[in-house]
């Protein structure tokens, strides 16, 4: 569904990302994992348009991302849960959720009720500002807003940065029953034993470049992975 070759990507004269070549399936949850500063954010914000590469083939279902405008690449269906989250903090839950809609509003009722089938608390909460919710409520939201392009596949960043155990635990729930619906995820994310938990497949980053790559659950036993990411 996704594959990436021989990737590079600049910030000025700092070369972030070294020729990475990366590939994701239909229907996998792949994880990408490595310390503060490794490029995961970067590798998203390239594949999303959000940010130029210098060199390398980005190609979504067959279709060249480098040669398309990011406001197009949604319609591609492929979504993208920043890092952050992004809400619109002055909307209510229910206009940033039409905003994930705006690509193509075809059964934008339809999916609007799927996504609070989804998240109760959103629907509790449509008609309250965005910015009033808790970090918890905005990660839902911004993983709802996302769904509500229905995308083939969803890059998401960090998204149990800032929360509590508990909320961790909810959010790779939703991850896992998103996925379980038939949507492909790539997922970056500082937590790499929830990560690798719930992933098909892993790449490990370090300073730009794949350092390991392989089976999610082999990487859980693998020593140098216990090491550098696991603490153990």
């Amino acid at each position: 569904m996704l594959e990436i070759k021989d990737l590079n990507v600049s910030y000025g004269a700092v070369h972030a990302i070294h020729g990475i070549s990366l590939e994701i399936h239909d229907g996998e949850i792949v994880s990408l994992i490595g310390a503060n500063g490794a490029g995961k954010t970067t590798v998203l914000r390239t594949i999303s348009g959000l940010k130029r590469a210098d060199s390398g083939e980005i190609r979504f279902d067959d279709c060249d991302l480098r040669k398309t405008e990011p406001s197009r690449i949604i319609n591609l269906k492929l979504a993208h849960v920043p890092e952050g989250r992004h809400i619109f903090p002055q909307m209510t839950v229910e206009e940033n959720l039409e905003m994930g809609a705006y690509a193509d509003g075809k059964g934008k009722e339809e999916n609007m009720a799927d996504v609070y089938g989804r998240f109760p608390r959103l629907k509790e909460r449509r008609r309250q500002l965005a910015g009033t919710l808790s970090g918890g409520e905005q990660q839902m939201l911004a993983v709802g807003r996302a769904l509500m392009a229905k995308p083939k596949m969803i890059l998401m960043d960090e998204p149990s940065m800032g929360l509590s155990p508990l909320l961790v635990k909810e959010i790779f729930s939703i991850i896992k029953e998103v996925n379980r619906q038939g949507i492909t995820i790539l997922l970056v994310e500082q937590n790499a034993k929830m990560a690798l938990s719930i992933a098909d497949r892993a790449y490990v980053l370090e300073t730009g470049k794949v350092i390991i790559q392989g089976d999610a659950r082999e990487l859980l036993n693998d020593a140098r992975v216990k090491k550098a990411y696991l603490g153990q």
